[in-house]
């Protein structure tokens, strides 16, 4: 009797833990709360020493077109969706393996590395040096060792694939990777139909100069499309949870379509359309959250795919002008869990 009360005791301790990381099972959707489990890399990743120059040089060397450097951690879902819905597919690591040797790093390490200028930093400074606010983050290098794109977060495989195609055909080179992705698609179909729409935004034209005698509240400015599905899955899930909500309605939120004609006046007084101001800032990814602060500079975007988890932590950072101090936001995370972890002993 003893035995069963103490296994029962132990699945009440540990069950949920091993329960707590369900399979990811769609492009999009998936909780992106931290995993009880340890996120693992494909085999065919590089088993590198850390020295990126001569990693380069040896995937040169086997005849491909460069080397792709991943920053993540080990319980971050957004990580592990990049394994199993992007680099899990047979046609994308066919691909990547073919053009690309890809070294990960990981944000939290205190191991040394050797960048591409031959300095010498551990892991988790090249990473903050790097801005890595989220993860994953892929750097991509060319031949020449020259970065030539870099992708902040999970972005769907589709995304993923135009990401590697354009550095391995060469079209760096002359496009931005904005103005690629548009070539596999109809631009002017994002201009047919509506925004979705939320009372959350503010209406009336988007005049979004910031004063910071009279405008005191952050600036959040979402930038989205027409038939945007990852735009609808934003508005259905994170911005229609009550706390999202509770803490949007502190700051000033506006609502853009970035391939728009509509007369913007953004943070600084400049006045362009929607679409020129996205191309300005480099956008590619729909939906796009930028926060600017109080004298209309940019604190933090989220260009890539959001889910509740990490939208809260990124206005309760926003909120609490903390960037102030560390500007890099998951090392603030980190700080922000261990003064907790603290708090709840201290209490105990």
């Amino acid at each position: 009797m003893r035995f069963v009360l103490v296994l029962i005791g132990l699945y009440l301790a540990f069950g949920t833990a091993l329960a707590a990381d369900p399979p990811i099972e769609d492009d999009l959707e998936f909780s992106d709360a931290p995993l009880s489990d340890q996120v693992e890399y494909p085999s065919w990743f590089k088993l590198s020493f850390l020295n990126l120059p001569e990693d380069l040089e040896e995937a040169v060397d086997a005849g491909k077109k460069g080397l792709i450097v991943y920053f993540g951690q080990h319980h971050c879902a957004y990580c592990k969706a990049l394994m199993v819905r992007g680099f899990g597919r047979e046609d994308i690591a066919m691909y990547t393996q073919r053009n690309f040797d890809v070294v990960a790093l990981d944000i939290w390490s205190d191991r040394m590395v050797t960048d591409m200028q031959h300095f010498i930093l551990p892991e988790k400074e090249l990473a903050v040096r790097e801005k890595t606010n989220f993860t994953p983050s892929l750097i991509f290098y060319d031949a020449s060792g020259r970065e030539v794109l870099r992708l902040r977060g999970y972005y769907p495989p589709y995304k993923l694939l135009a990401a590697l195609e354009y550095v391995a055909d060469g079209h760096y080179r002359g496009a931005t990777f904005h103005d690629y992705l548009d070539r596999g698609a109809s631009a002017m179909s994002f201009l047919e139909g509506g925004l979705n729409e939320s009372e959350l935004f503010t209406e009336g034209p988007a005049i979004l100069q910031r004063d910071p005698v009279y405008g005191e509240r952050p600036l959040a400015v979402f930038f989205e499309q027409p038939l945007c599905h990852a735009c609808d899955l934003l508005h259905t899930g994170p911005l229609s949870d009550p706390e999202i909500r509770r803490l949007l309605g502190r700051m000033d939120v506006a609502q853009l379509n970035m391939s728009g004609s509509g007369p913007v006046v953004i943070p600084t007084g400049e006045r362009l359309t929607a679409q020129q101001w996205a191309r300005q800032m480099g956008l590619f990814h729909a939906p796009t959250v930028i926060f600017f602060d109080e004298w209309g500079v940019e604190i933090l975007r989220i260009d890539s795919v959001v889910q509740l988890y990490r939208m809260r932590s990124v206005l309760e950072y926003v909120l609490s002008e903390d960037y102030l101090f560390e500007p890099n936001f998951q090392r603030w995370r980190e700080l922000n869990s261990r003064a907790g972890e603290e708090a709840r002993e201290s209490a105990d």
